[in-house]
């Protein structure tokens, strides 16, 4: 049996008329990350209280910092803007499923829910190819909405890589 507290609400954060507004911030993170050649993943946190505290693209490459994954980005601007790590009833909205990586952040972090856009089938830690909060040795478990904007988050991503495939047979074309 899931504990009560693990479900996501029936409703969506106050301040915002649905989830949907609050994957479109993410959303828009995600494409000023493709604009600038990034993968675009972007991310949206928010405090207990519905309040926007951070938002981010993925910028592993503009940084040169493997972790520079969206969600690490709003992680460190949220716990920098609370003074605090421990992100206790933040909620975080991610375009797509978040890694191995940035699922430990979060629990870390004590979040106390995650909302997807995409899953990710190739590296997704949270439902995908490793059902990441169901490990036994997690002192965290937060709730997960998944499928906000799956299409048009998923659709994102399948262009960029679609013109990144095409720009790389370009250049090996004679």
């Amino acid at each position: 049996m899931i504990s009560p507290q693990l479900l996501p609400p029936v409703s969506h954060p106050a301040g915002w008329a649905s989830w949907r507004e609050v994957m479109d911030v993410a959303l828009r993170q995600a494409h000023e990350a493709g604009s600038v050649g990034e993968v675009p993943v972007g991310a949206a946190l928010l405090s207990a209280e519905g309040k926007l505290l951070a938002q981010a693209h993925n910028a592993p490459l503009s940084l040169n910092d493997p972790t520079a994954h969206a969600e690490m980005l709003c992680l460190r601007q949220g716990a920098s803007t609370l003074g605090n790590y421990r992100l206790t009833g933040c909620i975080l909205a991610v375009t797509l499923e978040p890694c191995i990586m940035c699922l430990g952040a979060m629990v870390h972090a004590r979040i106390a829910g995650l909302v997807i856009g995409a899953r990710d089938p190739k590296t997704g830690a949270v439902l995908s190819r490793l059902k990441g909060l169901r490990l036994p040795f997690l002192n965290h478990q937060f709730w997960v909405l998944e499928g906000i904007m799956a299409e048009e988050c998923g659709n994102l991503l399948s262009s960029f890589f679609l013109r990144r495939r095409k720009a790389r047979q370009d250049l090996l074309s004679p």
